[in-house]
């Protein structure tokens, strides 16, 4: 789980909001629609995410704003397996006590890959995706 966490955390900050001209049309994040916040203060987003090929370790992250589009919120990372096939993520985090709370939010997830290039790992972009959702209690 740390590992995960961490891997989310820099692929949030690696994360652009478009993708290079490169990226397969056949690859793709979704959101889901709707988002949760835990009695703990843990924020869960899902979706959907679909990629191919790949050389090295591939994450989905997300990211939520509420309020202020300049103000993002990094939620988790998933490990992604890029085998052409459909699979569901779920990303989870702790932002800051009082930061979200429920109601309209906007959800950012990328689809990337750390790639070797040359010895170091660079990140090289699947898909993204975004989503106008609602956060709920629970």
């Amino acid at each position: 789980p740390a590992l995960v966490a961490a891997a989310g955390a820099a692929l949030f900050l690696l994360a652009v909001p478009t993708l290079p001209a490169s990226a397969d049309p056949y690859e793709t994040v979704t959101v889901d629609p709707g988002g949760r916040i835990a009695e703990d203060g843990t924020v869960i987003l899902s979706g959907t995410y679909r990629c191919t090929g790949g050389t090295g370790p591939v994450f989905v992250s997300s990211s939520v704003a509420q309020r202020s589009t300049s103000v993002r919120h990094g939620i988790g990372g998933t490990v992604a397996v890029c085998d052409g096939v459909e699979h569901a993520w779920e990303n989870t985090g702790k932002p800051t006590p009082g930061a979200l709370e429920p109601g309209a939010a906007h959800v950012e997830a990328t689809l990337m890959e750390l790639s070797p290039q040359g010895g170091l790992p660079l990140p090289r972009f699947h898909a993204a995706g975004q989503r106008d959702i609602t956060l709920t209690k629970g």
